[in-house]
């Protein structure tokens, strides 16, 4: 069952085993508001066991593209095409966000982003190899990001 993500009344709701589980929360909600306000898309997510395929599509990009195994537990995933661009979100319970735009025509737009929780560190599988820039949201408190652009495919 869909948990549908509300920007106004940040809630714990499926993130609660995370160490960071308010920061959480409001990093999902924050992106939650991107996705009403830039693509009028209501971000619904449901239980990684539930997104199984969204879990192993993101996993195996991560994999053949930069070598990159995530070794904290998927909390939560959904994936949905907007304007020709198939879109995935996982959160993670150490308070990782991934996120991966595919655009569906132009593979020259296609990427992975990573977001941290405020209050997490920088998981080691991603500390070597990427920098991470900092956000502030009312919402999130202190998020930072990163991303990677590929343009092989991988068939949704």
């Amino acid at each position: 069952m869909g948990y549908t993500v509300d920007f106004t009344e940040v809630s714990t709701v499926g993130l609660e085993s995370s160490p960071v589980a308010d920061a959480l929360a409001g990093l999902r909600a924050n992106e939650a508001r991107f996705l009403k306000n830039k693509f009028d898309h209501t971000l619904v997510v449901e239980p990684a066991a539930e997104a199984a395929d969204t879990v192993a599509w993101v996993a195996n990009i991560l994999k053949s593209e930069r070598d990159i195994v995530i070794a904290s537990p998927v909390l939560e995933a959904c994936a949905f095409d907007v304007e020709r661009v198939h879109m995935a979100y996982l959160f993670y319970q150490s308070g990782l966000s991934i996120n991966v735009m595919y655009d569906l025509d132009d593979p020259a737009k296609r990427a992975v982003g990573f977001k941290l929780s405020d209050g997490m560190d920088v998981p080691v599988e991603l500390a070597e190899k990427f920098k991470f820039a900092r956000q502030r949201s009312k919402l999130a408190g202190t998020i930072r990001g990163s991303y990677f652009a590929f343009k092989n495919d991988h068939p949704w």
